[in-house]
C-alpha cells in the first residue's frame, strides 16, 4: 500500500491487489495512516468517491465501504452534497522526528535489502522485532 500526497493537498489512495487486504481496508488504513503522519487532520475532505472508483477501477461501493468504517471509527462525516470529511486525528509524530526516523528506516531498508531480504522477510523481521519488545516491557514492568 502506498499513500501519496497530492499538490493541492488531498490524498490520493493507491491499491495493492497482491496483499490479500480488501480494497475497502486499505483505503481506511491509507487514511489512519495520512492522520498518523499529518499528510490529513480534522476539516480536511477525503477524495470524492467518484474520483476514487475513476483513479482505482474499483467499485462505488468498496469506496461507501471504507468512507463508513471511516465514520464507524469517528474518524470522517460525510455532508450531504460536500462530500466526507476528516472529524478526528490521531497522534502525530512530530515532523523534526519523523524526518529523522525515516532517513534511518531508509537507510536500514537499503542494509536489509543488501543482506538478500525480500518485503515479506522484512515485515516478519519487524513484527518479530516488535513482538519481543513488547514481551521484553510487559517482563519490565512485571
Amino acid at each position: 500500500m502506498v499513500l501519496d500526497k497530492q499538490g493541492s493537498g488531498a490524498i490520493a489512495f493507491r491499491l495493492d491487489p497482491a496483499s490479500g487486504v480488501p480494497p475497502y481496508q486499505q483505503i481506511v488504513r491509507q487514511v489512519e495512516d495520512a492522520l498518523r503522519l499529518g499528510y490529513l487532520s480534522p476539516g480536511d475532505q477525503l477524495p470524492k468517491v467518484k474520483d476514487v472508483v475513476a483513479a482505482l477501477a474499483i467499485n462505488p461501493n468498496t469506496v461507501l465501504k471504507a468512507y463508513r468504517e471511516l465514520e464507524h471509527k469517528g474518524l470522517a462525516a460525510g455532508r450531504p452534497g460536500l462530500g466526507t470529511f476528516v472529524e478526528a486525528g490521531l497522534d502525530v509524530v512530530p515532523l523534526r522526528d519523523l524526518h529523522a526516523l525515516r532517513r534511518k528506516l531508509v537507510k536500514w531498508l537499503d542494509e536489509a535489502e543488501a543482506a538478500g531480504l525480500d518485503d515479506e522477510s522484512v515485515s516478519a523481521l519487524i513484527s518479530s522485532a516488535r513482538h519481543e519488545m513488547s514481551s521484553s516491557k510487559r517482563m519490565t514492568a512485571s
